[in-house]
């Protein structure tokens, strides 16, 4: 169990950027994977990307469009998600989560996380003219 604090979100316009950030603390034996989340306004949750806990793989979710990236710190003890050309669609909460995975569905990628995942409490996300 670790705790988990999301930072960064803001308010920009279409094709803005952001990068968030997610502090990581409490592990008690090894790195944990990271993963990102987001919901939007009246929909559920899903799955944005995920890292591994070394940081040498990353994982997306087709919903990301290639214009995200995820990274990690493990001194820093952050995970990092840039967001690139924004678009009022990606309006929403954005969580970090531990223990994520990739899931293909019918050919499409899904990220996941464990049923005791860590979750922080989401940064607010909004992409407006």
């Amino acid at each position: 169990q670790v705790q988990l604090v999301e930072s960064g979100g803001d308010l920009v316009k279409p094709g803005g950027s952001l990068k968030l950030s997610c502090r990581a603390t409490g592990f008690t034996r090894d790195y944990y994977s990271i993963g990102w989340f987001r919901q939007a306004p009246g929909k559920e949750r899903e799955g944005v990307s995920c890292i591994s806990g070394d940081g040498a793989d990353t994982y997306f979710a087709d919903s990301a469009e290639g214009r995200f990236a995820i990274s990690r710190d493990n001194e820093k003890k952050t995970i990092y998600l840039q967001l690139r050309d924004l678009k009022p669609a990606d309006t929403a909460i954005y969580f970090c989560a531990s223990d994520c995975f990739l899931e293909r569905r019918s050919g499409i990628a899904y990220i996941r996380t464990s049923g005791a995942a860590s979750w922080g409490q989401g940064t607010q996300v909004t992409v407006s003219s």
